[in-house]
């Protein structure tokens, strides 16, 4: 249901404000979403504001949070991954790998398929499939 809402959200946006990036969309209470933006130039309270604005009659079943990403931002597209290679993230799984569902460690690649991390544990393949949530972690 959320996957069809941040859907629906994108499609809006892009045509009102094309370069915002839902990073970002969580059901938080019955009728309340949380929707985590980014913008090339950053995100302020006027971007948040005009998002919330733009959303308004699309939305009229929530209540709605904009906030920007901060410094642990979630990881949730391939192009996400890729422009943050080098960085420190931490990518907990679905179901356990090798006995393992949290991967913390610099990001070494990131395919269309699957994104490639340097953990504690070695270094680690994982398809987006398996991903349950992923963010950049501080220090990285």
């Amino acid at each position: 249901m959320t996957e069809q809402i941040q859907t629906r959200i994108e499609q809006k946006l892009a045509s009102t404000e094309p370069e915002v990036d839902v990073l970002l969309c969580e059901r938080v209470a019955a009728e309340r979403l949380r929707l985590t933006i980014d913008h090339p130039r950053g995100v302020d309270l006027e971007l948040c504001e005009r998002v919330t604005k733009h959303l308004g009659e699309l939305l009229v079943d929530y209540g709605l949070e904009v906030s920007s990403p901060g410094p642990q931002r979630p990881l949730t597209k391939p192009e996400h991954f890729r422009r943050f290679l080098g960085r420190r993230a931490r990518v907990r799984t679905r179901e356990a790998r090798d006995g393992h569902k949290s991967f913390t460690g610099e990001l070494l690649g990131a395919t269309e398929q699957e994104v490639t991390v340097a953990a504690d544990t070695g270094v680690v393949s994982i398809p987006y499939s398996e991903i349950n949530r992923s963010n950049l972690v501080e220090g990285g």
